[in-house]
């Protein structure tokens, strides 16, 4: 899901001057309506029932108009019973709704408990462990209009403010598919399929998941359209949308595909469509890219698609987000999420980054691949909106509080900011990339967690990230530099301060320095391993300029970046090898400050050897005129001297 929008592509038009179409901080008022901390909806004890069985199959039989929130039909679920037999059925509906009937196998129940939204029905039998389940539900009612989704209600309806048009849509995340059906709100407990039924006046059209496999006139004058989907699907990204849509079909060729992929859009009528088919037109070369950098389109025996709703974003129902607008990033965010989200889907709330983080970084990578000259642009808005939040970690430690869950600055840009890091820390692209793929291969139509994500990561690239995953996903804050440095020679050194803004007192990270000099420019990247640390870099010329991640690799602030003619080059200790030495020769490498003589004393302070140096970086010393016993030899350039000592044998 996408509320806000930045440094976005306006669509119309968007060939040679793309670079120049960009805005910021376009944001939509509507978009945080919901309440600032909400209880969860179900009870612990009501979530113990509800997990005594696992949901198959779900059938929503609803008849709906574009001017109302009032719903009326049933709701089928197949359900396979866990390890005891059930004797009570538990879902979620909003009290709104009147439960008319619920049957069980064919059996009516008579015994139906409410609690708030906890319904729980005594079986007149149990049902067998290891037993199938069929439970039809029929209810009607008015949806709230409490604002508990992520982006206003569960249902919603409104006349979109351009062209007039009447719009009926659901929005479930995170909590709010209650609100229009009665549901197992449980993320690792997806339906292995959908079906998705809505009755409404003829001219209306209904968007939902999957395939439209029928469209029923009825003796009435109404007409049903009958929506199908065979892909596993969390109970939020279950949808519908109506309207009197024009629809628009494209299609797209991804490599792997057997067939092409229809992009079915439901668009408002009255000139959005000439308005937005430009833009609509990016969908296909936005879903052959991303079938290339994350595996094929998930969903690729069925659909993708829009439906337009007035709902402040984006939504990413699985097989056909529904949106307010084709603004290039919200396009690309919510195709995304058709791989990070819907294919694979966070366990938990906790965990909500591995949607919306990578989902956000999407958006770079479709910058990056397509309109390059706009990518930069993109991670500084990131940046800047991630050093915001100087407090807060991915991890979500309250998932009851909608807002915190999708708080725009952490969970979406510090996290795109994050993911951007890890490729900078594996400085692999090929790994990087097939990492991702390995993640949407195991975890396909299932859940995952972070850990999850980490062993993926760290399986594909060979490298420990546990590091990594505990300051960035767990800890808060981002480091800030002070920077100062001073050239003597050809050396440089740098000393690196680091600070952080957070709890997390320290972020181990590479830095990449660029340094320009009178003979060009040189990049250096280096580890900083503690809070205070000094590099030295050989340059050719005198430097004119020095940067700190000047590709923006790494989240981080640089208070201090000057010039300290007290700094000094540390000297490091030449090395001598073999030692001790047998031999007739010894090798001394890294010699210190250029040192242009080496003078060797026994071990009772006699000279027993001078010898001239270069300015390489490695000589041999002939030593064969030497006894046994301890030597210490002094480098000198005549101004600085330092010691080192060998033994001959």
């Amino acid at each position: 899901m996408k509320k806000a929008f930045l440094l976005l592509l306006l669509w119309a038009g968007m060939l040679p001057c793309v670079k120049a179409q960009l805005l910021a901080d376009v944001t939509c008022a509507n978009s945080r309506t919901s309440s600032i901390a909400r209880q969860a909806v179900t009870t612990p004890q009501h979530l113990q029932l509800m997990n005594m069985y696992d949901v198959t199959f779900y059938a929503l039989d609803l008849a709906l108009e574009c001017n109302s929130v009032y719903i009326s039909g049933s709701v089928t679920t197949h359900a396979t019973i866990k390890g005891k037999p059930l004797t009570v059925f538990a879902f979620e509906l909003h009290p709104n709704f009147t439960i008319e009937s619920v049957t069980i196998n064919g059996i009516a129940q008579t015994s139906i408990a409410r609690n708030n939204s906890d319904v729980a029905v005594t079986l007149t039998s149990a049902v067998a462990a290891n037993g199938t389940l069929k439970a039809v539900i029929k209810y009607s009612g008015s949806a709230p209009q409490s604002n508990n989704a992520a982006i206003g209600n569960g249902f919603n309806t409104a006349i979109e403010n351009q062209w007039k048009n009447n719009v009926t849509w659901s929005l479930s995340e995170p909590y709010a598919a209650y609100e229009w059906w009665p549901t197992k709100q449980v993320l690792t407990d997806k339906a292995d399929s959908v079906h998705v039924s809505v009755t409404t006046s003829p001219e209306n059209k209904a968007g939902s998941n999957g395939l439209l496999t029928k469209t029923e006139t009825l003796p009435n004058g109404k007409v049903r359209y009958h929506w199908k989907s065979k892909y596993p699907v969390a109970y939020y990204l279950i949808s519908v949308a109506v309207s009197d849509y024009e629809e628009y079909v494209q299609f797209a060729n991804p490599a792997g595909a057997a067939k092409p992929i229809p992009i079915v859009n439901y668009v408002y009528k009255g000139g959005a469509l000439n308005l937005y088919k430009p833009s609509i037109n990016q969908t296909a070369p936005l879903l052959e890219l991303y079938s290339q950098l994350f595996t094929l389109y998930p969903f690729a025996k069925e659909k993708y698609g829009h439906s337009m709703a007035p709902i402040g974003g984006g939504m990413e129902h699985q097989t056909m987000t529904t949106l307010d607008n084709f603004n290039f990033t919200l396009v690309a965010h919510e195709l995304a999420h058709q791989w990070f989200g819907d294919n694979v889907t966070c366990a938990s709330w906790q965990d909500i980054w591995l949607n919306e983080s990578f989902a956000s970084y999407a958006e770079y990578l479709a910058l990056e691949n397509l309109y390059p000259e706009a990518a930069s642009g993109w991670m500084n808005d990131a940046h800047s909106r991630a050093m915001r939040a100087l407090q807060g970690s991915l991890r979500v430690p309250d998932t009851t509080n909608v807002n915190r869950i999708f708080n725009y600055n952490i969970t979406y840009k510090k996290g795109a900011a994050v993911v951007h890091m890890l490729r900078y820390e594996i400085a692999n692209d090929a790994r990087f990339f097939e990492a991702l793929r390995n993640y949407q291969t195991q975890y396909r139509g299932r859940t995952a967690t972070t850990a999850d994500m980490q062993r993926v990561f760290e399986e594909a690239t060979g490298k420990d990230l546990d590091y990594f995953f505990k300051q960035w996903y767990e800890g808060e804050g981002f480091p800030d530099f002070r920077i100062q440095w001073n050239q003597e020679g050809e050396n440089v050194v740098l000393e690196a301060t680091q600070t952080t803004t957070g709890k997390t007192p320290f972020f181990k990270t590479d830095v990449t320095y660029s340094i320009q000099t009178t003979a060009g420019t040189e990049t250096y990247r280096v580890t900083q391993n503690t809070p205070k640390q000094q590099f030295v870099f050989k340059v050719t010329g005198d430097v004119t300029n020095l940067e700190v991640d000047p590709q923006n690799w790494i989240l981080n602030n640089v208070s201090q970046l000057s010039r300290n003619n007290s700094l000094k080059v540390p000297q490091l200790a030449p090395m001598l090898y073999p030692n001790p030495v047998s031999a007739n020769t010894i090798t001394i490498a890294d010699l210190p400050f250029g040192a242009t003589s080496a003078i060797v004393y026994d071990r009772v302070g006699r000279r027993v050897g001078t010898f001239q140096l270069s300015s390489q970086q490695q000589v041999v010393l002939p030593i064969h005129h030497l006894p046994a016993g301890l030597y210490v030899v002094h480098f000198t350039d005549g101004k600085q001297s330092y010691k080192a000592r060998f033994v001959k044998l």
